[in-house]
Order: structure tokens, then C-alpha cells, then sequence
């Protein structure tokens, strides 16, 4: 694991640097001065002059750098620009090139492939990024799944069709928004049994069940299907859950969830009890994936 901070201080500072002390040396300013400009030994600045420092081409090459460097270095130079300033420059810079595809950003896939993994524009550090979002996401479905695997009896709560755990993010808008198990929780042999680790888009049923609870005014973020017993909806009951019962349609769409959803928004608990060809279920509706796993052990 390798964090960002460290590209930026392994890559960019030192190449920053070299190029800002070779600056304000062309400025005529002495060894002693740049090095309180900086706030660096007067050993770093010779190394620096002397290309002791490894220098990055990326960052060197790239025109922000260049002109941030010229802006800095004629602002230091001339007492127009505090240090205060020309830290700000740098950092506001430092940000910049940890844009998506940027150059800092860049490096950082380098030596974390894992982050390609991910579309779109985001910043790691960014508390609202994508990628915290997302990562958020799966160890919840991860807490949730270990919570289910460790609950002696919850493989008797295993649907013949099987169950999943899933959780979405929150302005999710499809299945590739919802995390869960690949494939499906299954009874084996009365052992419950996780096929792999929890990942995006790989739960059609049960997440698109989750979407179109949402879509109809749920606000849960998590859903957990287990088998229908007239027991286990009345133990749900007691215990202070709402339990809508729904009309399952063959259940070839989770559009079936709409109408009983749109009358009960707050409903913890959605079950049909079977029909033509349709096993009964039980959708448990929680905030998050440990929320779920709790209300199914609960239960046992």
C-alpha cells in the first residue's frame, strides 16, 4: 500500500525543488539564500545544483510545474511573494496534479494498479471521492458477510434459490452502484458458504430488489433475502420491524416491490409468499449490509 503523499514526497518535492533552487540560483541568489527561502540546508541546495537529487521528467516536463517554479522563484527573489504564499502555490498545485490522470495521480496508479480499477474524475485524498465512497461500500458488505458466516444457523435462513447481502452507495443508480456477493450465499450442507469476496455489479436480483425499493421511497441502503416462514414474518413483527407483504408477479421484475414500497416507504421487512414457479421470500431493508446481517441473526 502506498499512499499518495508519499509519490509527493518521493516524486514531486524533490524535483520541485531541484527546479525552484536552480531558479532563484539564476536569480543571482547565494546558496545561504535559498536555502532559507526553502527552508533546506545549505548541503541540500548544493545538491540540488549539482543534480545529486533524482529529478522526475513527468513532473519536470509539465507546464503547470514550470510556471509555478518561474512564478515562485521571481517571487521569492524579489520579496513580492511571502513564504507563506509560495507554500500555498505549491500546494494548490500538488492538488492539481493529483487530479485523476494527472501527473501525481498517475504515479500513484503506478505503484497502486488497484486505483485503475476505478472511472471517472477523483482525488484520493478527497473525502467525498469515488474511490472512498466505493472501498466504504464493499467493507461494509464485508462486515455484514462475516457477521452472516459466523451466525451459527443462518444457513437454515438460505432460500433454495440462495440468499445475498448487498449494499449501495448513496446516489447509487444501477446495479454497478450496489456491492455484494459474487454469485450467491449459499447452504452447504448446513455450513453457510461465501463464494469470494464482495464486489460492485454482481448482484442482479437482490440489488436490482434494493434499487427499485429506493426508486419507490425506501431509503435503505441494504438488503438481505432470506426463505419466507409464516414464523420467522412474525418474529420480525414482534421484534418492531414493519412487514409489507407484496405481490410477487412471477417476481421476473422487482417492479413487484413498487406498489407495496410506495405505500409503506419506512418498511424494514418486504415478503411475498410464493406463487407459480416463485420460491417465498423475505427482503430484509436495513441501512447498511451489518444492519441487515443483524436482523437475520436475530432471527435464529
Amino acid at each position: 500500500m502506498k499512499f499518495i503523499e508519499e509519490v509527493v514526497v518521493d516524486e514531486f518535492l524533490p524535483t520541485f525543488r531541484s527546479l525552484l533552487a536552480a531558479d532563484l540560483r539564476a536569480r543571482a541568489l547565494t546558496q545561504h539564500e535559498v536555502a532559507e527561502l526553502l527552508g533546506v540546508s545549505q548541503s541540500a541546495v548544493s545538491k540540488y545544483a549539482h543534480g545529486d537529487v533524482t529529478v522526475n521528467d513527468d513532473v519536470a516536463s509539465d507546464e503547470r510545474v514550470q510556471e509555478t517554479v518561474e512564478r515562485v522563484g521571481e517571487g521569492l527573489a524579489s520579496g513580492d511573494m511571502s513564504q507563506v504564499q509560495a507554500l500555498v502555490e505549491a500546494e494548490v498545485l500538488i492538488r492539481q496534479l493529483s487530479a485523476r490522470g494527472d501527473v501525481v495521480a498517475s504515479l500513484h496508479e503506478e505503484a497502486m494498479p488497484a486505483l485503475a480499477e476505478y472511472e471517472g474524475d477523483f482525488r484520493v485524498h478527497d473525502p467525498d471521492s469515488e474511490v472512498r465512497v466505493r472501498e466504504r461500500v464493499l467493507s461494509s458488505v464485508r462486515r455484514g458477510v462475516r457477521l452472516l458466516e459466523h451466525a451459527s444457523g443462518f444457513a437454515t435462513l438460505i432460500p433454495a434459490v440462495g440468499s445475498n447481502l448487498v449494499e449501495c452507495t448513496p446516489d447509487a443508480a444501477g446495479v454497478e452502484d450496489v456491492a455484494g456477493v459474487p454469485g450467491r450465499i449459499l447452504d452447504v450442507m448446513g455450513r453457510t458458504e461465501i463464494p469470494a469476496d464482495p464486489e460492485f455489479g454482481v448482484s442482479v436480483h437482490v440489488a436490482s430488489m434494493l434499487l427499485s425499493a429506493r426508486d419507490a421511497g425506501s431509503s435503505a441502503r441494504a438488503c438481505l433475502n432470506i426463505r419466507y416462514e409464516d414464523d420467522l414474518v412474525a418474529d420480525l413483527k414482534a421484534a418492531g420491524y414493519e412487514a409489507v407483504e407484496f405481490d410477487p408477479k412471477g417476481e421476473s421484475t422487482p417492479d413487484a416491490l413498487g406498489p407495496a414500497v410506495g405505500q409503506h416507504p419506512d418498511a424494514d421487512v418486504l415478503y411475498q409468499t410464493g406463487g407459480f414457479g416463485v420460491e417465498p421470500i423475505v427482503y430484509l431493508l436495513a441501512d447498511t449490509a451489518p444492519d441487515a446481517a443483524e436482523m437475520a441473526r436475530d432471527l435464529l
